[in-house]
């Protein structure tokens, strides 16, 4: 994340406080099955990044289409495809595969011996 896109994003926080009406140009929502306390990694690693999320959404296994069906993102990205399947009813959606949940077992062959 570049430092330009965080400079970016606190003068238009800074510019919405004293116009009411401003519409955000790129709004960032997290919207996680997770729930307390891994919660807290999510924020920690957005804050190591200077990434200041608008809103954030710790579901706890909640289906993610209803809040999306709410939020109307853009787009909307999760590292789960069996996640996908109620956010693409609602937003286009997109499988990011990576994370453990993505890494396959490799079993390698038996050593000759």
């Amino acid at each position: 994340m570049s430092s330009r896109n965080v400079v970016n994003t606190k003068i238009e926080e800074e510019h919405k406080s004293n116009h009411p009406d401003y519409k955000n140009r790129l709004r960032i929502s997290i919207v996680t099955a997770r729930n307390a306390p891994y919660h807290e990694r999510a924020l920690r690693t957005l804050k190591s990044w200077n990434v200041m999320a608008n809103d954030a959404f710790f579901l706890g296994g909640v289906e993610k289409g209803k809040i999306l069906s709410v939020l109307k993102p853009h787009i909307f990205f999760d590292d789960q495809s069996g996640h996908l399947r109620s956010a693409s009813a609602v937003a286009p959606s997109v499988h990011i595969p990576f994370g453990i949940t993505n890494q396959q077992k490799v079993d390698l062959p038996k050593s000759i011996s």
